[in-house]
């Protein structure tokens, strides 16, 4: 996993592509906010979200 990540980060060094760096974290928050919520009591309030 851990070089997946590294070759990712290579790849926007070397294309100058910085500006894909908070595209993939807010997809990858929301997809935590979607796995863990999923199975709580704030699962109710996330459906109009999904």
């Amino acid at each position: 996993m851990w070089q997946a990540f590294r070759e990712f980060l290579l790849f926007l060094k070397r294309e100058k592509k910085w500006w894909l760096m908070p595209v993939v974290v807010v997809l990858l928050v929301l997809g935590a906010l979607i796995v863990f919520s999923s199975s709580s009591a704030l699962a109710p309030f996330m459906y109009p979200f999904m």
